[in-house]
């Protein structure tokens, strides 16, 4: 035997005595619950730093991004998950922070994210699983520089007329050089690090600007993270061409 159970939430039970099974459909609004809701605990403070609350948001997407730097450093894969789970906690830090720039920019980060992790497994080349360190070439260097360029002016003005954002050229700065750099972190290029450092340089003022100041001490020790990071790849690219050599 069966019976029907109708309502707002629409269940099916199966009565027999022996087995019962659930079907059940709600809704978020059925129950009550907005995205407000949801996220409004990631954005209370935890603690505060020179009498400004740090929020979960902000404290994980220090410890993520800590941790996500360091992995790149040692060429570990597990960078990539890592990473996309701080531009996620980035995106809602850098929204409540007008920083709509940076906030689109991880956007972008996640797509590139996945495209980084299928390059370094399967970009080695044939006879190779793993994607060796490089050296930018001057055409690359060529497009890159063109693109920061452009992408530098062209945000700048879209920030400054369609946003309510008090730092637009530095905004659109900082993005086009984080876009450069991650294009060459997929590719595993040496001069991605350095992309990175002139980014931080830009990075921590700004952020203490706007007052995120947890984040701006993590882009002190991000920079920190890259001269690390440089001198790895750089140790590594000097061993793999001493190898062909011999």
């Amino acid at each position: 035997m069966t019976c029907q159970v109708t309502g707002p939430s629409s269940s099916l039970k199966a009565c027999g005595g022996r087995r019962v099974c659930f079907i059940v459909r709600m809704t978020i609004k059925e129950a009550g619950v907005s995205l407000a809701d949801i996220l409004g605990p990631l954005q209370q403070p935890l603690f505060t730093v020179l009498e400004t609350p740090v929020s979960w948001t902000e404290f994980l997407g220090f410890g993520s991004g800590a941790l996500c730097v360091w992995l790149v450093a040692r060429q570990h894969i597990a960078n990539w998950p890592i990473g996309i789970a701080n531009n996620v906690f980035f995106i809602l830090l850098f929204t409540q922070a007008g920083l709509y720039a940076d906030a689109g920019l991880q956007v972008v980060f996640i797509t590139l994210a996945a495209y980084g992790w299928w390059t370094w497994t399967h970009g080695g080349g044939p006879g190779s699983s793993v994607l060796p360190v490089r050296r930018t070439t001057r055409t690359e260097w060529t497009w890159l520089l063109a693109a920061g360029v452009v992408g530098t002016l062209a945000l700048t003005l879209l920030l400054d007329g369609a946003t309510d954002s008090t730092v637009p050229f530095w905004d659109a700065l900082t993005t086009a050089l984080s876009l450069m750099a991650t294009y060459g972190q997929c590719r595993k290029r040496l001069e991605s690090w350095w992309l990175w450092i002139a980014a931080d340089v830009v990075y921590v003022p700004l952020y203490a600007y706007k007052e995120l100041y947890l984040t701006s001490l993590l882009y002190i020790g991000f920079m920190a993270l890259c001269v690390a990071g440089l001198r790895g790849w750089s140790r590594d690219l000097s061993a793999r061409r001493e190898a062909v050599a011999v």
